[in-house]
């Protein structure tokens, strides 16, 4: 066995959080709930990639969790007497990401993992910790980049930024080698036999070399859905883990439903790009919308509920069930369904935007973006809160902020506390009756031009970054006249629908539609999707779990 070369830094103070010592009566619960066993210096418990990752505890001896690589092994940690393995993966019974092995001769306790959820659900004061130390764990992962995923990629490449935000919003770390910066890259050039024009590369636990993966195929190679069962009857299947669906997660899985979130790309939704969200109750300081989504899926998986990442196509009624089609042509029955699929992004009518979507026009304004523009001039597009909060973030890093907005004034459309900082910074300039007309760049954006509607006077700037927050649109054209919309698009619920509306669905019921209900028994709309909902954080929560309310009912049924 080879020695480890190099150790992790905490980022964080936290240490005894993180790594903490339970105590002997601690000990003895956990003990009800596993098998005690001897463990053997150099025995391997765990190997990268593993689905199947029990729980230990250390009674005697020491274990070592290691990122192998051959001579050069990365210790990321040591436990001893009282100390316990494990991070969010072990939640989430996704592959293990590293290597633990036994340093010293002793005893452990070990405890499958469905064990090791029912002591979460049961034990509160134990609950707590195991909790906090995976969480935390995890984020000290990502903050090292101490992970199974090496991503060779350069600033100006669309697909680069694309898987970043991709692994960094499903909390999965990575270590980044940018093509025009680190000197390690002909090495892996070298290595893995890959080209300068075929980054990004990812390469997946040192073997898988993906060129320019989709976020499906990255999903797939990393195992994100191996341990998730598809022949399962479940009680209610969520599509789409934003705000509204994730609060529908934990509630539903805290009462002991069989819950399982389809989603496309990562927890969060649009929420989950917010920069900073301050006006949410219960966080006086603020909190990004990665933290938020961070949490509530984190809180779903305590409570059992599975995520699945990928794309639901369609919904089909098959008598008293309906069945969740997936991308991959897979069926998931289930007997309730939530929807919330909420908005997709409204783009400008520019001619050449989908040419630098990714290169220099962005939909979210995160920690990412953000050091792509820094000490630049930026435009963020929009006059709601969202284009407000991008604003106030990248004043922050960026030399100027221009924030171009149609109409004539924020105050109609953004929140007051957002409209005085914008006001207050230097940094911002707010460009009233005024849109961009043009975009110009070859393989990144180069320039921008902007009207003003008013005097008709158009400008140019050498301007690299565009954020665009302009509203939204339902994304529910996968739904395929599944179950009725209004005229825009979005999701009619209870009282909202006609008799027409459920003459033409067949609605097979005595009763009305519940509140939340769609024209289809059993299937509910939370969220943006909905028509009607209101477009905020707390509103979207505040549905998810009242749509769970008439969901038990409807199981009763």
């Amino acid at each position: 066995m080879s020695e480890p070369l190099t150790t992790i830094q905490l980022t964080s103070s936290r240490a005894e959080q993180i790594f903490p010592v339970v105590t002997s009566s601690q000990i003895l619960r956990i003990a009800e709930h596993g098998t005690k066993r001897a463990i053997l210096q150099g025995e391997v418990l765990v190997e990268p990639g593993d689905t199947t990752v029990p729980f230990f505890l250390v009674v005697s001896g020491k274990i070592q969790v290691v990122r192998p690589a051959g001579a050069a092994d990365t210790l990321i940690v040591e436990y001893g007497s009282g100390q316990f393995t494990g991070e969010v993966n072990l939640l989430s019974g996704r592959p293990a990401i590293h290597q633990i092995r036994v340093a010293e001769s002793g005893e452990v306790i070990e405890l499958e993992r469905k064990h090791m959820l029912a002591l979460v659900k049961t034990d509160a004061e134990l609950g707590e910790i195991l909790m906090r130390a995976f969480i935390l764990r995890r984020v000290e992962l990502v903050s090292a980049g101490i992970g199974n995923v090496v991503l060779i990629g350069s600033t100006h490449s669309a697909g680069t930024l694309r898987i970043k935000e991709f692994l960094m919003r499903n909390g999965h770390p990575y270590t980044y080698i940018d093509l025009e910066r680190d000197s390690d890259v002909q090495t892996f050039m070298d290595g893995f036999h890959f080209a300068v024009s075929e980054i990004p590369v990812v390469i997946c636990a040192g073997q898988t070399v993906l060129r320019n993966p989709s976020n499906r195929q990255l999903a797939e190679s990393l195992g994100f859905n191996e341990a998730i069962s598809q022949t399962v009857l479940r009680d209610l299947i969520i599509i789409g883990a934003g705000p509204a669906g994730l609060s529908a997660a934990v509630y539903g899985a805290a009462d002991g439903l069989d819950v399982l979130v389809i989603e496309t790309n990562s927890p969060g939704g649009q929420a989950g790009s917010s920069s900073r969200i301050e006006n949410y109750f219960g966080f006086p300081t603020g909190i990004t919308g990665q933290e938020l989504a961070d949490r509530g899926y984190n809180q779903a998986l305590k409570f059992g509920a599975q995520l699945m990442t990928t794309k639901a196509t369609r919904l089909i009624s098959e008598g008293n069930i309906y069945v969740a089609e997936l991308e991959n042509g897979a069926r998931i029955s289930t007997r309730a369904v939530a929807i919330a699929s909420g908005a997709k992004y409204r783009r400008p009518p520019l001619e050449n935007l989908s040419n630098f979507e990714g290169a220099g026009v962005y939909y979210g304004a995160t920690y990412i973006e953000a050091q792509c523009c820094e000490g630049e001039e930026v435009i963020v597009v929009g006059g709601g809160n969202s284009a407000g909060q991008a604003a106030v973030f990248l004043a922050q890093k960026a030399k100027r902020v221009y924030m171009l907005v149609r109409s004539e004034g924020l105050a109609d459309t953004m929140s007051r506390y957002l409209i005085r900082r914008i006001e207050e910074s230097p940094v911002i300039e707010l460009r009233t009756s005024s849109e961009i007309v043009s975009l110009t760049g070859d393989n990144h954006l180069e320039a921008v031009q902007w009207r003003n509607n008013t005097t008709g006077h158009v400008e140019k700037h050498d301007i690299r970054h565009v954020f665009i927050m302009i509203g939204a649109v339902p994304n529910t054209r996968w739904l395929d006249g599944c179950v009725a919309l209004n005229t825009e698009g979005f999701i009619k619920t209870g009282a909202d629908l006609t008799a027409e509306d459920l003459s033409a669905a067949h609605w097979p019921l005595a009763r009305p539609p519940y509140l939340l209900e769609t024209s289809l028994p059993r299937i509910f709309a939370v969220g943006d999707v909905r028509s009607g909902s209101i477009k905020r954080v707390a509103s979207a929560v505040g549905e998810g779990s009242i749509a769970l309310s008439f969901v038990y009912h409807v199981l009763q049924e």
